[in-house]
């Protein structure tokens, strides 16, 4: 069942988007070689506490970090480790979330280490143009599967495959609510959007095949192929009109 939240619902969402879009802006320029994973996980988790805010991710499902920091050809998932140092040319990508009065806000980026290579600025371009090729489809009347096929086809169309074993979903006291959202599909099935919808819309797209394999660790996604993956995700309000975008820190 997808859960319609109230005004003062989406009020609370707000605030804990905003501090999340904020984390993401500021690792920006936090980002470089040299610096492990780890200290991007406690550059978050500072900066949501900062703002009198819980890290959404810590101990969720037994995850034991406030970030998921993937390297390359991790998909999701990724567990911060203070040996784990990035290098020049390497892509992240950090997803994390805060909570605000027991709501919850969920996004991600992928960040260029240094600099990269074309292949690599083209996945992050890509990742973050499908998300907004989905968005054009949430408004109300548009029918769920409508975003999905939207984001596959940006990304088939820019030469990527899109990962099929991890969805979007539905967002609000709970990190993961009702519907499943995912990223590749025929266009014009499921529900209808209505006003007070609340999506994690999140392409995760692959330089090659989309098939995924679990680390031995049982939270890391990395690419079968070992080839570049790219997430970008924000958290959507449904509106009478243009959705809100709860996360996106200009």
């Amino acid at each position: 069942m997808i859960i319609i939240k109230s005004d003062q619902e989406i009020d609370l969402m707000r605030e804990a988007g905003k501090v999340t879009g904020l984390v993401l802006k500021e690792l920006e320029n936090f980002i470089k070689p040299g610096i492990s994973t780890l200290d991007i996980d406690r550059f978050v988790e500072d900066t949501i506490r900062k703002h009198g805010m819980i890290p959404s991710f810590k101990g969720l499902y037994g995850f034991p970090a406030s970030a998921c920091v993937s390297v390359n050809d991790e998909v999701v998932h990724g567990i911060p480790d203070k040996k784990r140092k990035l290098r020049e040319g390497d892509i992240v990508s950090v997803d994390t979330g805060a909570t605000y009065k027991g709501y919850v806000s969920d996004a991600a980026r992928t960040y260029a280490v240094g600099e990269v290579g074309d292949m690599a600025k083209k996945i992050m371009d890509a990742a973050k143009d499908s998300f907004f090729e989905g968005l054009k489809y949430c408004r109300p009347g548009c029918r769920l599967s409508d975003i999905s096929h939207a984001i596959q086809v940006k990304a088939e169309s820019e030469g990527f495959s899109v990962i099929r074993d991890f969805v979007g979903h539905g967002i609000g006291s709970d990190m993961h609510e009702d519907p499943q959202i995912p990223n590749f599909g025929k266009a014009g099935r499921g529900p209808r959007l209505a006003k007070g919808m609340v999506f994690a819309i999140e392409p995760m797209i692959c330089e090659g095949g989309y098939e995924v394999m679990t680390l031995s660790n049982d939270w890391t996604v990395v690419t079968t192929d070992g080839k570049l993956s790219a997430h970008y995700e924000n958290t959507v309000v449904i509106t009478d009109g243009e959705p809100e975008l709860l996360t996106l820190a200009e």
